[in-house]
């Protein structure tokens, strides 16, 4: 059995085939950009040597799967992804995870909010996540499943309906707000839906994400479930680990307008907090690939990767060396 597993979290930043119109304001890659964004991608894939890796922004499945095949260490991996309407006009952003360990089951996408969580009354958005979520049950050891979330919820991107002004700051405050109240459902709903899972399964779980927003923010924390007593309480990873040196401590992972924050996360169950009784493994560190963000390479993503490192106890390699 490994002593050490390491899960990672990675924004692909609109990984997509060349030519394809994302936005309106983002000009289609061109064949040479396609190609260096590629290298890069498979270049840092192999950098993180990670066994499990959750991606966000993949706007195509099989375009991820021509990184993984150009990567050294990866090209045998699991892939667990779903384009969400390959016959749309446009493409759209969905996540994805890749996993050197075995899965113990199919990886399963999760579309639609869990039964009883909606959207705010009135609102004419239906209830679904923005990204549809991708859980799979990874199998760390002969003995030890874990249940892997990818998640990349909404942005903080104004969502302006038709005929909004831009320059008007009610208009302006308001279109911030439909996004808030979207994370913020989508937050719930993923909250429900990793207790349902904790529930039933009665498994360690690992979430890795783009959660748009900060460790302590009020959407964070509700999909954390802290202050509550509900099964399945997260924990963010950097906070648990046990290297910690605030003062070479350089953990961001996207630049905007000149401040560093940290949106990508990645969240343990109380298996792998230490000061718990029923811990199994602990957070050995958490380390932010960045230098990219601040060079700005043209063929980078504009986030950076975050890589948790955990140690699982010697008393559960024991068990399993004892065939229990």
């Amino acid at each position: 059995m490994q002593q050490e597993i390491r899960f990672a979290t990675f924004n692909a930043f609109n990984l997509a085939p060349a030519g394809q119109q994302l936005y309106d304001n983002l000009l289609p890659l061109t064949a040479e950009q396609y190609e260096a964004k590629l290298d890069w991608t498979a270049r840092q894939i192999d950098l993180l040597d990670a066994d499990v890796i959750g991606f966000q922004e993949i706007f195509s499945q099989a375009v991820l799967r021509e990184a993984l095949a150009r990567t050294r260490h990866y090209r045998d991996a699991t892939h667990v992804g779903f384009d969400p309407d390959p016959g749309a006009e446009r493409l759209t952003p969905s996540v994805a995870l890749v996993s050197r360990l075995p899965l113990s089951t199919p990886g399963t996408l999760h579309a639609a909010f869990p039964d009883g969580v909606a959207m705010p009354e009135g609102s004419r958005e239906v209830g679904t996540f923005s990204r549809a979520v991708i859980h799979a049950a990874v199998q760390v050891s002969p003995d030890c499943v874990v249940d892997v979330v990818v998640v990349h919820l909404k942005s903080k991107r104004p969502d302006y309906r038709n005929g909004d002004s831009i320059e008007d700051p009610l208009l302006f405050g308001l279109a911030c707000l439909r996004s808030l109240v979207r994370r913020g459902t989508e937050a719930v709903a993923l909250r429900v839906l990793l207790t349902g899972m904790a529930q039933r399964n009665k498994r360690p779980q690992v979430v890795l994400g783009d959660f748009n927003d900060v460790a302590d923010a009020v959407s964070t924390t509700i999909v954390m479930g802290n202050g509550s007593a509900m099964s399945g309480r997260l924990f963010d990873a950097c906070q648990l680990q046990q290297r910690q040196d605030h003062l070479r401590h350089v953990g961001f992972s996207i630049m905007h307008d000149g401040s560093y924050t940290t949106i990508d996360h990645i969240l343990v169950s109380e298996e792998f907090n230490p000061a718990l009784p029923n811990a199994i493994g602990e957070v050995i560190d958490v380390v932010y690939l960045n230098d990219h963000v601040v060079l700005e390479l043209p063929a980078a993503s504009d986030h950076g990767q975050v890589i948790a490192r955990i140690r699982l106890f010697d008393e559960m390699r024991g068990l399993s060396d004892a065939g229990v």
